[in-house]
């Protein structure tokens, strides 16, 4: 007896959706930097029409917008109104510098946004109002933002750069060949130097920050 014929298998289909759209989009600039993103690249990551993306993504720039959103999605479960702007700041550019490691090149989206973004928007509203909190308007809140948010990416890139240079001068003759009679305050801080803990080096640099901003004992209101 013949088995039964088996019929043609069924064809899955993606099912598309903005969100899904987005992601495939982070992954693409993460993969290959912000300037291989195209709806073209997106789609062919999905293996769609391109054509179809445009049900649920109008044009390139509203991509963008997607992605600046997903990468600072994570600010938003940082806790608000507790009333120590001390703690909130802390956790807040925690949260931005852990955006900044874990989507390096999608992050040059939101620093490259223009403001009228709602990502931008909404990452100036919840810093601007930190700074109101602790007293500060205008250009004073605004430069006090823009040293934080500094902070927490220059702090990523710092790291990154300064556990390669270890890693070279572990491999080589290291500290050995510098000469203490030139260098005496290198060679006298050599263990130091070569300890690789940009957590630690973190906090204490944010400790620094948040004290400094303390200091400004007398914030000024300026408009300009």
């Amino acid at each position: 007896m013949n088995a039964a014929r088996r019929g043609p298998e069924p064809v899955v289909r993606l099912v598309l959706t903005r969100e899904r759209i987005v992601h495939a989009a982070v992954e693409l600039i993460e993969r290959h930097g912000v300037d291989a993103l195209s709806m073209r690249a997106v789609a062919a990551e999905l293996g769609v029409a391109v054509m179809s993306l445009y049900n649920h993504v109008s044009n390139k720039a509203a991509l963008l917008e997607g992605v600046a959103e997903y990468v600072v999605a994570g600010l938003d479960t940082v806790p608000s109104g507790t009333g120590d702007w001390r703690a909130e700041a802390r956790a807040l550019v925690r949260a931005f510098r852990t955006a900044a490691h874990e989507y390096p090149h999608a992050m040059r989206v939101v620093l490259t946004h223009s403001i009228d973004s709602t990502a931008a928007s909404r990452l100036a509203e919840r810093s601007l109002a930190l700074a109101a909190e602790a007293g500060f308007r205008g250009a004073t809140a605004v430069r006090i933002v823009h040293t934080l948010m500094a902070y927490a990416v220059g702090s990523q890139l710092q790291a990154l750069w300064l556990g390669q240079l270890i890693d070279r001068v572990s491999e080589g003759p290291g500290m050995a060949r510098v000469d203490p009679a030139r260098f005496p305050h290198v060679v006298a801080s050599a263990s130091a130097l070569l300890a690789h803990d940009p957590e630690a080096d973190f906090e204490f640099g944010l400790d620094l920050l948040i004290t400094a901003i303390e200091r400004l004992v007398e914030p000024v209101d300026q408009s300009t």
